[in-house]
C-alpha cells in the first residue's frame, strides 16, 4: 500500500468518525484489494505479516462494520464474511454470492445476474433489498 492509499484510506475513517489507526487502514485496504467477501482467518492470513493479532483484526472488522463501511454475511457455513459496503455498486445487503459446494469459495455476482422482484404482500424486507441472497453451485476450479 503507497502512501498516498494509505491517507486516503485514513481519510475515509476519520469520515466515518473512527480513529484511523495503520490496523484499520490495513483492514479496510485489505477488504477493497480482496474484491470479495473475506473470512476474518482469511484477512489474518492476508495481513500476518504486518504483525497485528488475530483479536485486533477481528475487533477492527467489526468497527468497520458498526461505522457502515463494511458488511457482515453469514452464508449458512457459521463463519462470517466481511466486504465492502456497497462494493462494486451493489446495494449494500441485496446482491447474490456465489457458494462453491466443493471447495467454499464465496464470489459476488454482478447485479443484474439476479434480479428481485416483490410481488403483493411479499415481506417488507425483500421490497427494501434488505435480505441475503446466496446461490449454491460448483465453481469452474472444482468443474
Amino acid at each position: 500500500m503507497t502512501v498516498v492509499q494509505k491517507q486516503e484510506l485514513k481519510r475515509v475513517l476519520r469520515e466515518v468518525g473512527l480513529r484511523a489507526t495503520n490496523a484499520r487502514a490495513l483492514v479496510l485496504g485489505c477488504l477493497m484489494d480482496a474484491g470479495r467477501p473475506l473470512t476474518h482467518a482469511e484477512v489474518c492470513d492476508l495481513l500476518g505479516e504486518h504483525g497485528y493479532d488475530r483479536a485486533t483484526l477481528y475487533r477492527n472488522l467489526v468497527d468497520l462494520t458498526q461505522a457502515g463501511l463494511v458488511t457482515r454475511t453469514d452464508l449458512g457455513d457459521h463463519l462470517w464474511r466481511f466486504e465492502l459496503a456497497g462494493a462494486e455498486g451493489h446495494h449494500a445487503s441485496a446482491h447474490a454470492h456465489f457458494v462453491c459446494q466443493e471447495c467454499g469459495d464465496v464470489s459476488c455476482l454482478p447485479d443484474d445476474s439476479v434480479s428481485l422482484n416483490a410481488w403483493r404482500g411479499a415481506p417488507k424486507s425483500l421490497k427494501q433489498k434488505n435480505v441475503e441472497i446466496q446461490i449454491r453451485g460448483v465453481c469452474n476450479d472444482c468443474d
